[in-house]
């Protein structure tokens, strides 16, 4: 019974969780218009180590409302797939790939620059969820790697320096932190379960 009602819940605070994220980030940026875009101040200020907390703060400033409904609708879909994992998982990969994003946003684009928006943890979700399907090898996660590859595959292009005005120093590093925290909590799986056998789970 207990496996039932947890096979429920998972879903439905998946759902929450990823509603608030995204509804929050809505919320402030209905605030920013009267404001002028004044929030956009804490987004990344490349090199400014005063302002290295806003390496948190950066998802949630977006340029206009153009901008934000670009990032809402693979934000909720790539963050409700990994927060199927359970809260740990979802909390521990949306801060790695917060903080990856936001880092090489800081240091590889020229000092003073601001990079703003939610698009590196959507790169990071990305990652995630596509190393996750090669490291763990069980159908489920497989699946959701070739799903998650048809439908948001095109979107690695935006890793390139092709556009002056996207940052994709954060959408890389994003990429980059989530394939590296699911290779980390894959191993650490691994050491506790002593095992590395393909699964169907």
């Amino acid at each position: 019974m207990s496996s039932t009602v947890e096979q429920f819940a998972r879903p439905r605070t998946a759902a929450i969780v990823t509603g608030v994220q995204v509804a929050t980030m809505w919320i402030l940026e209905l605030i920013d218009v009267p404001l002028h875009q004044s929030l956009n101040w804490f987004g990344v200020h490349s090199w400014r180590f005063e302002m290295l907390w806003t390496l948190f703060t950066m998802p949630f400033a977006h340029t206009g409302f153009d901008h934000l409904i670009a990032n809402s609708l693979p934000l909720l879909v790539l963050g409700f797939l990994v927060a199927l994992e359970g809260m740990k998982r979802w909390i521990t990969v949306t801060l790695a790939v917060t903080i990856g994003s936001g880092l090489l946003a800081f240091f590889l684009n020229a000092p003073g620059t601001l990079t703003i928006g939610a698009s590196g943890v959507v790169f990071g979700y990305l990652g995630y969820l596509l190393a996750r399907g090669l490291f763990a090898r069980s159908v489920k996660h497989m699946l959701i790697m070739a799903g998650v590859g048809i439908f948001y595959g095109g979107m690695l292009m935006g890793i390139l320096p092709t556009n002056t005005a996207v940052s994709w120093q954060g959408h890389l590093g994003g990429l980059l932190a989530g394939g590296l925290i699911a290779w980390w909590l894959h191993s650490a799986s691994v050491d506790r379960r002593g095992t590395t056998g393909f699964s169907v789970k």
